[in-house]
């Protein structure tokens, strides 16, 4: 049973510094992580902006419909891959060294969170910064604030979900393939590049237990006013994904072995 009364507030600062340190100092994975998303907005937000997309409203460009997907992709991706550090940190020897610490393991899991949170947070900033350079706009500066929400709530789910993984894993090269058998599936089945009603019905309704489309959608309702769901609906429906797997990967975390 999770006791939020043993929560230490201390450890999960130190766990929120230290992977603002590993991130700061690590610019190559920064560039890395940012190169993909950056060609996609290049490659398909700017060749296909002047072409009518089925099932788009006419009023809105390509590329201002594909920012939206393009953020969401970019959380998908950091927030899965955080929980490789926890791999990293069971092959050095770190995680054993903190898990005989009279600390919570839950404690140690919100930190880690907190800590993968805020690096997806600024990756997705930094994308929506360059589209505002290649054409993009927002409607307010409360759109902006909203769409942070639902950033740090993409990453939040996400995160958890990458730590049920991680927890049940050894292996760090295992862990990459498997990150990306899971990770294409939901970026695809979110409607990130394309409207869901140009997919098969049958296939649309796969896509509806993606937490990933409720985030984009709330991202496109948020930055450019148009969304499949109404953004009260997408924010209750990511908050409960969130909490599941912010959940679960607690529970999968401290029941896994540090060695």
């Amino acid at each position: 049973m999770i006791k939020v009364k043993s929560i230490n507030s201390t450890a999960i600062y130190v766990l929120w510094l230290r992977e603002m340190k590993r991130f700061v100092r690590a610019k190559s994975r920064v560039i890395g992580t940012l190169a993909m998303p950056l060609f996609f907005l290049a490659f398909l937000g700017l060749g296909f902006n002047n072409m009518s997309i089925p099932g788009m409203s006419k009023d809105i460009d390509y590329i201002r419909f594909l920012v939206p997907g393009i953020i969401g992709m970019t959380m998908l991706f950091t927030s899965m891959f955080a929980g490789i550090s926890v791999l990293w940190d069971r092959e050095f020897g770190f995680l054993k060294e903190i898990m005989v610490t009279p600390v919570n393991r839950v404690s140690i899991v919100l930190g880690r969170i907190a800590g993968g949170t805020t690096t997806a947070l600024i990756q997705g900033l930094l994308i929506l910064g360059i589209s505002l350079l290649m054409g993009f706009k927002i409607i307010g500066i409360s759109s902006l604030l909203l769409s942070i929400v639902f950033m740090l709530m993409i990453a939040t789910t996400f995160i958890g979900l990458g730590l049920i993984f991680a927890s049940k894993m050894k292996d760090i090269h295992g862990f990459s393939l498997i990150m990306n058998f899971v990770i294409f599936p939901l970026f695809f089945l979110s409607g990130a590049l394309f409207p869901l009603g140009n997919l098969p019905f049958y296939i649309r309704y796969i896509s509806y237990i993606d937490p990933l489309t409720y985030g984009v959608d709330g991202l496109r309702g948020t930055l450019i006013g148009v969304s499949s769901f109404s953004i009260i609906f997408n924010f209750i429906i990511l908050v409960g994904f969130s909490l599941m797997m912010v959940l679960l990967g607690a529970y999968f975390f401290e029941k896994s072995e540090s060695v």
